[in-house]
């Protein structure tokens, strides 16, 4: 199986075909795909200006797509270095129960999900560096009340989510589930409230 580099040399490679790189472009979001598969694949088509439909996008433009998810890898990979650098630091400090951030990162291990789109036509319109940047600040600091991607208040608790955990508070304008140890008790408890009245 291709690793992420593999399949993005294929995608940059001009001696392949369209419909390969192409194929190898949507592989790479098997590997990393901070919105999920298809919010991801949406996302980028949108952002490089091509259909996602399109079987023979311009070179370019699968180029340009493939850059920004590579971007947005080198950011994630980089926290999870960290990440990892920190736990070994507590677990040799005698610090052996993980927190609510680290439960969290244990389901998006790798970056798939990170910022989970459940809505494929929904997610951020931001670079998904800037995204992950966002994300990643937020949870360094102290939980808040809003989307750390939108600044957006508006949150609702969904259900049945098609990603781990299958619950969770969900930013009504740009779509992500919003990581819960970002997000102070009485925000979770407001989506929660927030669902219940959409639900009456």
């Amino acid at each position: 199986m291709a690793g992420f580099r593999s399949l993005a040399r294929q995608v940059r490679d001009p001696r392949n075909d369209l419909a390969l790189r192409r194929y190898s472009l949507r592989k790479c979001l098997e590997r990393f795909a901070p919105y999920g598969h298809r919010a991801t694949w949406d996302h980028l088509c949108s952002r490089a200006g091509f259909d996602p439909e399109d079987r023979s996008p311009e070179p370019a433009r699968l180029t340009a797509a493939l850059d920004e998810l590579e971007e947005a890898r080198a950011v994630w990979l980089a926290y999870e270095t960290q990440f990892a650098e920190r736990r070994r630091k507590e677990k040799h400090d005698g610090l052996r129960r993980p927190g609510t951030v680290d439960d969290w990162h244990r389901l998006t291990w790798g970056g798939f999900g990170v910022a989970w789109c459940d809505d494929p036509m929904v997610h951020p319109s931001e670079p998904l560096a800037e995204v992950l940047n966002r994300l990643i600040a937020a949870l360094e600091r102290e939980p808040g009340t809003a989307c750390p991607v939108c600044t957006g208040t508006a949150l609702r608790w969904e259900h049945d989510l098609a990603h781990e955990p299958s619950s969770g508070p969900v930013c009504t304008h740009c779509g992500i589930v919003v990581p819960r140890p970002v997000l102070t008790p009485a925000s979770l408890a407001g989506a929660w409230r927030a669902r219940v009245l959409v639900s009456a």
